[in-house]
């Protein structure tokens, strides 16, 4: 088995596990197992006796709520509309296609699976910022992973080398998880929230990654395009 086939396998047993482990999850939250836990994690990240004020240095809600919204919809949004124009203004229409299509397709997912689950958000401790939607999965968590790892994996389709693959990679898997803890500790969702939003999140970028990879076998377009090889006229 070659590596290009070696990878496959490993993205689809990556793909199983984490719709199994997502499974999983689910279900111990729908029957209030993990509530517990979920609320001791809460009040560990706040005052004993006062609650509305969170642990740590005054400046850290502040920088807090300045990191989380490197996940809300109107900032994935921006950023989306930004590389689509890129890619518009370079004739890269395939690629286009599939970060468009990624990012919409996994933003009505997670309102999907809100509705489903319908998990009140947390009451234990006071919200440090708003939110308008149900908690399970976060849709910050879930939309950054895949917006960031879509576009980190996008980008470091430009490159040869592995050290700034890896780079490209790690950047977006840190930034998803700096947006996920922040959501937990401005008391706005609970951790097994973010953990089934990133596992959601991960799982639709790499069916996402699957079907790119079929695509670009059909289509020879698409794989001038990932070689950077479509001349903008």
């Amino acid at each position: 088995m070659g590596a290009d086939g070696i990878g496959l396998l490993a993205t689809l047993l990556a793909l199983v596990s984490v719709v199994l482990g997502f499974i999983a999850l689910s279900d111990e939250v729908r029957e209030n197992e993990t509530q517990h836990v979920d609320e001791r994690v809460l009040l560990s990240l706040r005052r004993p006796d006062n609650p509305a004020e969170p642990v740590g240095p005054l400046w850290l809600a502040e920088a807090a709520r300045d990191v989380t919204a490197l996940g809300s919809v109107s900032v994935l949004a921006l950023m989306v509309c930004a590389v689509s124009g890129f890619l518009v203004l370079v004739r890269r229409w395939r690629t286009l296609g599939l970060v468009v299509g990624s990012t919409v397709g996994g933003a009505l997912l997670n309102s999907l699976l809100k509705g489903l689950f319908a998990r009140p958000r947390p009451t234990v401790v006071p919200h440090l910022t708003w939110v308008l939607t149900e908690s399970f999965p976060s849709g910050h968590a879930m939309l950054s992973a895949i917006v960031y790892l879509t576009l980190g994996a996008l980008l470091a389709q430009l490159t040869e080398r592995r050290r700034l693959k890896a780079y490209l990679v790690a950047v977006a898997l840190l930034l998803t998880l700096l947006i996920g803890v922040t959501r937990v500790y401005l008391g706005v969702h609970y951790p097994t929230d973010v953990l089934g939003g990133w596992m959601a999140g991960l799982g639709w970028a790499l069916l996402t990654a699957l079907l790119a990879r079929a695509a670009k076998r059909r289509s020879p377009e698409l794989q001038e395009e990932a070689r950077g090889e479509t001349t903008p006229s």
